[in-house]
């Protein structure tokens, strides 16, 4: 069913001419530069001794509250969380370093002088949990597997990566083509590696609860659809003493339980079945933890700093529909939220509100733009918004009365200016079209933050109302783009590059399941999206992002939310944790492990 690779001898030769570099490293960076030396004992960040075993329960990814397969890698399906654990890959991220990689299938990785091509040489003692061996016949079997039936987001990010051929048992060469060449190093390193056997026999294009075979930390133990699954630490794992992987993966079982709504885990918690969860509602943090555990210091409530940029929370307008082609319709979606009282009233002031695509990060542009940004931007001036060149767009301060009356008469002066004329209680266009603009959500959660907000919006006459859905229809949706106003946050990591295209280039404007959720079209952010990728260094990858963070906040997709630049984390007292938290990531399931000490003496619940 699937294409198999045999390698002939014309092939071989022309592999065997493409250019090579005169260095094998044992890791890579977008700009080459590495933290870690060769034979480095294992990451800073981690306790290299730290025991093994024990159980961990908690929660997936925040707002994934069902799951109907275990194929994370295609669009098909909602894929249960974590399945990552059950996969190499070439090489592994370090999370205290903005992009760096260092090997595990990968013994050394060889990139071409012209950077058109990249040599890994894999380690000859890794095997799938089968005891199977891995070669490179596997990891290019995955690569033209994901390229042809994969997620789309996987699909965009290996879009100029020609091919993966197996130069030999141990040796796999990518090739790229094209100029955005810098991060497709990195990209195809952390590609999940699939058996060709496994896959020849099942097929990779349909959804499953059948545990894969991989070759990775752990594997599945148990499950039941949309309710829990749990991992469990394999014993044999052949990669576990190799220096990326010492001190990590500790816990024996990973158990994951899925909810419907964010009070119900919260209850979990405090009742004990859940053993640790991120709190993501400032008023539930602040007001819904008094339980004796707490006072008693069974349950701990820790704030961690989180260095990563904070990203992009917020209402997502999606620019597909009719209704908000116009930027001034945008423009006064923004002004008729107000934040100020939101704050306030909802979430006791501990949020910071969210100003850019990039907000707490290095790439938020500031002030008037200086001549490097300028040279990127007037090129392009046809599709720069006004304004762009000075200070860059800032979302509105109200009065914090909730219906702050200078913001609304703008917001209204605004709808006028883009056709839409006040008949009776609603707004209508030339064509008698009514102004009618939906929320879709899928948990109670929000409702408290959106009702005062299409309250403001019927003032201004908008017809503008909550649609509550299931959360497997609500995925679907958000897969096919049949929305008005979505909530969503996504970041970026350290080295923004081809996952620029996944949120915001036209390429993935209509292609399902991307992150592109407004829809963003615009030859500028293109151009400058392009840039970003090629830049040579820091310094010319801060000024084409500040450039384009300029164009993105002047096209008005998405009302702005907030920020924080922590964690919120709750857990009971069982838990070891490393002397140092990995800057750029939670570490936790990675990292922590059970104090088996601490264990025997807690008693968990009220």
């Amino acid at each position: 069913m699937f294409r198999s690779f045999c390698l002939a001898a014309a092939a071989l030769a022309l592999l065997a001419a493409a250019p090579l570099s005169a260095e094998q490293r044992h890791g890579l960076s977008a700009f080459g530069d590495l933290k870690y030396p060769q034979n480095f004992p294992h990451f800073d960040y981690v306790n290299p001794d730290a025991p093994k075993g024990g159980r961990i329960t908690t929660i997936g990814t925040a707002g994934v509250v069902t799951f109907d397969s275990l194929n994370g890698y295609i669009l098909k399906g909602d894929a249960a969380q974590k399945l990552d654990l059950l996969f190499d890959t070439l090489m592994v991220r370090a999370f205290d370093e903005p992009d760096a990689v260092y090997g595990l299938v990968a013994r050394t990785a060889d990139l071409a002088d012209d950077k058109m091509s990249v040599t890994f040489t894999l380690r000859p003692e890794a095997k799938f949990a089968d005891g199977t061996p891995l070669t490179a016949e596997d990891v290019a079997f995955s690569f033209d597997l994901i390229k042809k039936d994969g997620h789309p987001r996987l699909v965009v990010a290996i879009r100029d990566v020609v091919s993966g051929k197996a130069v030999d048992r141990h040796t796999v060469r990518y090739t790229f083509k094209g100029e955005n060449v810098r991060d497709l190093p990195m990209i195809v390193a952390a590609l999940p590696i699939l058996s060709k056997a496994y896959y020849t026999a099942n097929d990779f294009a349909k959804t499953t609860l059948e545990p894969p075979l991989g070759s990775g930390p752990y594997r599945v133990k148990d499950l039941k659809q949309g309710q829990h699954i749990t991992y469990e630490l394999r014993g044999d794992y052949w990669a576990k003493d190799l220096p990326v992987n010492r001190g990590r993966f500790n816990f024996g079982e990973i158990k994951l339980l899925y909810f419907r709504d964010r009070t119900a885990e919260l209850e979990a918690l405090k009742a004990g079945l859940l053993d640790l969860r991120e709190e993501f509602t400032s008023k539930s943090w602040m007001t819904e933890y008094n339980v004796s555990a707490l006072e008693e210091g069974r349950l701990i409530k820790a704030v961690t700093p989180d260095a990563r940029p904070s990203g992009a929370q917020g209402f997502f307008l999606n620019m597909r529909r009719k209704k908000f082609a116009d930027a001034r319709v945008r423009q006064a979606m923004d002004l008729a939220f107000d934040y100020e009282w939101t704050n306030k009233n909802l979430f006791f002031n501990l949020y910071i509100r969210t100003q850019s695509p990039f907000e707490n990060s290095a790439f938020k542009s500031k002030g008037t733009a200086n001549d490097a940004e300028k040279a990127l931007l007037i090129p392009l001036r046809d599709h720069v918004p006004a304004g762009a060149y000075e200070e860059p767009y800032k979302p509105p301060v109200s009065d914090g009365s909730g219906q702050d009356r200078k913001l609304l008469r703008k917001a209204s002066q605004l709808l006028r200016e883009a056709g839409w004329t006040r008949q009776g209680n609603v707004l209508k266009n030339a064509d008698g079209e009514t102004l009618t603009i939906e929320f879709l959500i899928f948990a109670p959660t929000f409702e408290r933050v959106i009702a005062p907000y299409v309250r403001n919006l019927k003032l201004l006459g908008v017809d503008a109302s909550i649609r509550f859905v299931e959360a497997a229809q609500y995925q679907e949706r958000l897969k096919t783009f049949d929305f008005d106003i979505i909530t969503q946050r996504f970041a970026m990591g350290q080295t923004p590059g081809v996952e620029l295209q996944a949120f915001f280039s036209s390429t993935t404007a209509e292609v399902q399941g991307s992150f592109n959720l407004a829809g963003v079209k615009n030859p500028a952010v293109d151009a400058l999206i392009g840039h970003a990728i090629r830049a040579k260094s820091r310094e010319e990858l801060n000024t084409a992002l500040r450039a384009l963070d300029r164009v993105l906040r002047g096209l008005h997709f998405w009302v702005p939310h907030w920020y924080k630049a922590s964690h919120n984390v709750a857990h009971w007292d069982m838990f070891g944790a490393p002397e140092t938290k990995p800057a750029f990531d939670r570490g936790i399931l990675e990292t922590w492990w059970i104090d088996s000490e601490k264990l025997s003496k807690l008693e968990k619940g009220p």
